[in-house]
């Protein structure tokens, strides 16, 4: 995980801030500095924070305190039916940081260059900042692909389905839903600076939460970018499946769930 932040940090010019929850002792300082010493870091102004307490709730907390733009954190990449239902760390945190949080899946030791990135266009708050940070992320890989993925709307093909509608007829409509959701898209990336990203839009049936981990594996996507929800979640997205909840359950790679501040453009 520092490998990877380290390069972030180098590219946007940011300060590091490394937490660790749990007992302080001399082992930990000296194998903490020699972390800090084997990574990349060149001119990284890096602080090290030592914490208490419950894991997700002290990162959660210090994270505001200290106005962080983005919390990397590590998870495991298939979560066992206990930990869905009790929650790993990193589910708590994505469920209710109020940062940006990038979630690292299987780290290697060494910073990847993410050349395939797919993004999650589905209505949110933040689809905008989403889109935008994965052209800004492609512009680190020289040839990487951004491919946004939308959801073509069900129901607009059921009413098409209908006896009133002739095959040609259906196939008409679809194509025009396809077309709309194109251009939802398209208009979003006309704000947006991405003319040396190769970008690729992508239209997909069904529940956008459950095609998009696919569509991402599909790919060999190196990272998976979406919007933060609009709410927090409750015990009622454990029930009614909210889109997030399909991707933790099997993270097809690494997940960055964006949300924008106030002082992003």
């Amino acid at each position: 995980m520092l490998a990877e932040t380290s390069r972030l940090a180098r590219a946007s010019g940011a300060e590091l801030l490394l937490i660790h929850v749990g007992k302080k002792n001399p082992a930990d300082e000296v194998r903490m500095s020699e972390l800090i010493q084997s990574a990349d870091l060149g001119s990284v102004q890096v602080t090290v924070q030592w914490l208490s307490g419950d894991p997700a709730r002290a990162l959660m907390n210090s994270c505001r305190s200290a106005n962080i733009d983005l919390l990397v954190t590590g998870a495991l990449k298939r979560e066992n039916i206990v930990q869905y239902y009790v929650g790993s760390v990193a589910r708590k945190i994505l469920r209710g940081a109020r940062s940006s949080v990038l979630t690292i899946v299987s780290p290697s030791g060494e910073s990847r260059l993410w050349k395939t990135i797919v993004v999650n266009a589905e209505d949110s708050p933040f689809v905008e900042a989403a889109i935008r940070t994965a052209c800004e992320l492609a512009q680190f890989t020289q040839g990487a692909w951004v491919h946004i993925v939308r959801e073509l709307k069900l129901y607009g093909l059921t009413m098409a389905a209908s006896d009133q509608y002739t095959e040609e007829e259906y196939e008409q409509v679809r194509q025009q839903l396809v077309r709309q959701e194109i251009e939802k898209v398209e208009s979003i990336l006309q704000r947006i600076p991405h003319e040396n990203v190769k970008v690729n839009i992508k239209v997909v049936s069904g529940k956008s939460g459950f095609e998009l981990p696919r569509f991402a594996e599909r790919k060999n996507a190196d990272l998976l970018i979406m919007g933060a929800p609009a709410r927090r979640f409750s015990i009622f997205d454990r029930i009614f499946i909210h889109d997030i909840e399909y991707i933790l359950a099997d993270l097809p790679c690494n997940l960055l769930v964006v949300h924008q501040t106030e002082t992003d453009g």
